[in-house]
């Protein structure tokens, strides 16, 4: 591992113990190895939501851990379409149409199981374009900086959309984190994805990132295995 992985990993754990050790961690335990849930994380959805970026979007893509099924949820209920990737992005995306769902189902098909049974899985050509992006985060910096859970999954997520021309250069990026997810530096590399806005229960942060982002998927840091585990990534390179 060299030194930035080393660094991340120690940032990783520090947050994921904090968050345990604060009280401050919610279902589904444990949060080690995960997108952290924390107490509060409708709060800081409601906040997102509330933002000029949101409010104009009219497709987001969301990720689908627990933190940010309160965001899928209330940007369901206001009407707007929402791009999900499956876990680990076996089975693509699944798109979630508020106008094809019923009102009283939108809490649960803001959830995983909900939005495999109230969502339409989307083949590559048919991915709309995205307003907005909503990733979920372990820790972030306040210039923009953030870091997953260390397997890579949102970058590659980022990456294929913007490899088929469905996100650009300038698409809000935004998470919803805990204050406690906050930290000080977290080293940036080539594929790593930076953030608009940060919201946590308490306050919105503009990041006026200057990291880049990738500008698409970066073949040669694909192991072969990532090819073998998601089809999505051998249909794009074939």
């Amino acid at each position: 591992m060299n030194p930035s992985g080393q660094m991340k990993k120690k940032l990783r754990e520090k947050i994921w113990n904090l968050l345990e050790e604060r009280g401050m961690s919610r279902f589904p335990w444990p949060i080690l190895n995960r997108i952290p849930n924390f107490k509060g994380s409708e709060i800081a959805a409601e906040k997102l939501t509330s933002s000029r970026e949101f409010l104009r979007a009219k497709v987001l893509k969301v990720n689908p851990d627990a933190p940010q099924r309160p965001v899928r949820f209330l940007a369901l209920r206001m009407g707007k379409q929402v791009l999900m990737p499956t876990p680990r992005l076996r089975d693509g995306f699944i798109l979630l149409d508020p106008d094809l769902i019923d009102s009283s189902d939108h809490r649960k098909a803001a959830s995983i199981a909900g939005a495999f049974s109230h969502g339409i899985k989307v083949d590559l050509d048919n991915i709309p374009k995205i307003d907005m992006v909503i990733m979920g985060s372990v820790c972030v910096t306040k210039d923009g900086g953030r870091l997953g859970k260390g397997e890579g999954y949102a970058e590659i997520e980022f990456a294929v959309l913007r490899e088929l021309g469905r996100v650009g250069e300038k698409t809000p990026i935004s998470t919803t984190v805990h204050d406690l997810q906050i930290v000080e530096k977290i080293p940036h590399e080539v594929h790593d994805v930076s953030l608009d806005t940060i919201f946590t229960p308490t306050q919105e942060i503009v990041t006026q990132t200057k990291y880049s982002r990738p500008k698409g998927i970066i073949w040669e840091l694909l192991a072969d295995q990532r090819l073998e585990e998601m089809p999505i990534l051998k249909r794009l390179r074939h």
